[in-house]
């Protein structure tokens, strides 16, 4: 590889986001060139340079880009403190699967493998089967804290998921009938920290995931997976949803559902009355 090839075709993400936001501002190009060169779509191009103005109010976004080297571990948290941690959830009746999700979500860098290997050294034997009421019960007793939400960057990543995989499936069918821009220039709250779009799909994550009692039951606060769907990190807490719903007026709902109806009708689609379901008419 020659040094115009390296600077052509940034392969590391950090250098790929700069060659991408470098091209949009100092060069001129548009967001639809910009998107196309790089292999983004218009809509996480436009997420990529929100996150940069971020950037440049909190200070000198450098350090996004470029990374600085620094002696010392690696990581915060050593291995009797993740042997630790997974023997006390284990003795919540948690499964490996579970396990790992609450570790995703708190920073510590573990494969179910290991969690497996830890719980077999300690003496645990594998869980009788549960129905799926048994081990809601069992989650609703792990008292942790959870990080706080956060919109994402999208950068590559590898994460587990006991809840949120199969909403991941749903994410294209919204860009393909544009039901992201419906939200994004709906007349719903929004703050700096999660817009409107982050918002309203946290809600659709909690629906679609069969959550229930979600002010007792707070371990999905943790699942990468919801957090991933909302465009989080992790879904916000329960005190969280409360609030934003009493910001939400009727207006706003009938206004959206407005919009909605008229893009069912733009992509033909409609209520099947005998399944319950949207199918698309082909005319």
């Amino acid at each position: 590889m020659d040094a115009i090839e390296f600077f052509n075709t940034p392969t590391n993400p950090a250098h790929k986001q700069y060659e991408a936001l470098r091209a949009f501002y100092l060069e001129g190009q548009s967001a639809t060139e910009v998107a196309h060169s790089f292999g983004y779509t218009l809509t996480s191009f436009y997420a990529l340079t929100r996150d940069f103005k971020q950037y440049l109010k909190q200070g000198n976004p450098s350090s996004k880009y470029f990374v600085s080297t620094r002696p010392g571990p690696q990581s915060k948290f050593d291995g009797s403190q993740t042997q630790q941690l997974v023997i006390e959830l284990r003795k919540k009746s948690l499964s490996v699967p579970d396990i790992k999700s609450i570790l995703d979500s708190l920073g510590y860098q573990i494969s179910q493998r290991s969690i497996y290997n830890i719980l077999d050294q300690a003496g645990f034997t594998r869980l009788p089967r549960r129905r799926k009421k048994e081990r809601d019960e069992n989650l609703c007793g792990v008292n942790l804290e959870a990080p706080i939400s956060s919109m994402l960057s999208y950068q590559p990543e590898t994460f587990s998921s006991s809840r949120g995989v199969g909403l991941i499936c749903l994410l294209p069918y919204l860009q393909e009938y544009k039901i992201n821009q419906l939200i994004e220039s709906s007349n719903y709250p929004q703050t700096q920290s999660l817009n409107r779009y982050c918002s309203l799909l946290s809600f659709v994550a909690l629906k679609l995931s069969k959550v229930r009692r979600y002010s007792i039951d707070d371990v999905w606060c943790m699942d990468r997976g919801l957090g991933f769907f909302a465009g989080l990190n992790v879904l916000p807490k329960a005190a969280w949803f409360t609030s934003y719903s009493h910001r939400v007026t009727r207006t706003m709902n009938r206004t959206f559902l407005q919009s909605l109806h008229h893009r069912w009708q733009e992509y033909n689609l409609w209520l099947n009355p005998c399944f319950g379901e949207l199918t698309e008419q082909c005319f």
